[in-house]
């Protein structure tokens, strides 16, 4: 799972849910300055790859804020558009039969949502927002359309369909080889590595998810999280600090998730 580092604090957005997919009215020239400026435009598919004379006449791209706890989509909803994190963080969640909600990811500035429904044409998956935050909304017939005559932006989106599987396989790994301290350890280190890919400090964390949410997406309880990330820290390895998580010694880290290899 690889995720881009937190970009600055989002403002404080009004308390709405807006309807999926719906994208802000931005007029298409101010839409390419924001675009221009956007500190996480070499994610974008529409206004990174697409050349000039065609990126004038897309006009499926657009913004919206979703605040803290609200849908950027709900499973369920038909596909219609692809988004990427502009700026704050976001978990996928599975909604399961007994009425609970398995988290599948968390994705963090410059990520792509959505991509699990391409192939149905639905969403299987809620996509919420663990903190205020902004998503650009990529029509995604009007990029599909866009990429007929242009094989870099086809190869940059197989790209990203493959690092999808690449993360679910890599999950599969941790799940099903690790006991709960080596999955907790894993876990940090992907977002010290996804802080570390956009040229930021590698530590400390900035923890916008809950514990149980973590545990969730790790296959554990909350309360063997907590064990874990007490060993952790009684080894030296790491230091909680309110919503931030020092890593003490990322070396240390990484052979206790390899020590079984």
């Amino acid at each position: 799972m690889r995720v881009e580092p937190l970009a600055e604090a989002a403002r404080m957005l009004p308390n709405q849910d807006p309807a999926p997919g719906a994208m802000a009215s931005v007029p298409a020239p101010r839409m390419r300055t924001q675009c221009a400026i956007c500190g996480v435009r070499e994610a974008c598919l529409a206004c990174d790859l697409l050349p000039a004379p065609a990126r004038a006449e897309f006009t499926g791209c657009g913004s919206r804020r979703v605040a803290r706890g609200k849908h950027v989509y709900r499973a369920g909803d038909a596909f219609s558009a692809l988004f990427t994190v502009r700026s704050g963080s976001c978990k996928t969640c599975l909604p399961l039969p007994d009425g609970r909600e398995q988290v599948t990811g968390f994705q963090l500035s410059g990520d792509l949502l959505g991509l699990e429904a391409i192939g149905a044409g639905v969403h299987r998956c809620n996509a919420i927002a663990l903190e205020d935050s902004r998503v650009c909304v990529i029509e995604f017939a009007g990029l599909e359309a866009a990429a007929l005559p242009l094989p870099e932006l086809q190869r940059h989106l197989h790209k990203a369909m493959s690092l999808e599987i690449a993360r679910e396989h890599a999950l599969m790994l941790v799940l099903g080889t690790m006991d709960a301290e080596e999955r907790l350890a894993s876990f940090l280190l992907g977002l010290s590595q996804r802080y570390a890919d956009r040229g930021l400090p590698a530590t400390p964390l900035h923890l916008h998810m809950k514990r149980e949410e973590i545990g969730s997406h790790l296959g554990m309880k909350v309360e063997t999280v907590s064990r874990a990330l007490s060993r952790l820290r009684d080894e030296g390895l790491v230091r909680p600090e309110l919503r931030r998580l020092h890593l003490l010694d990322l070396a240390a880290l990484s052979a206790r998730v390899g020590a079984r290899g």
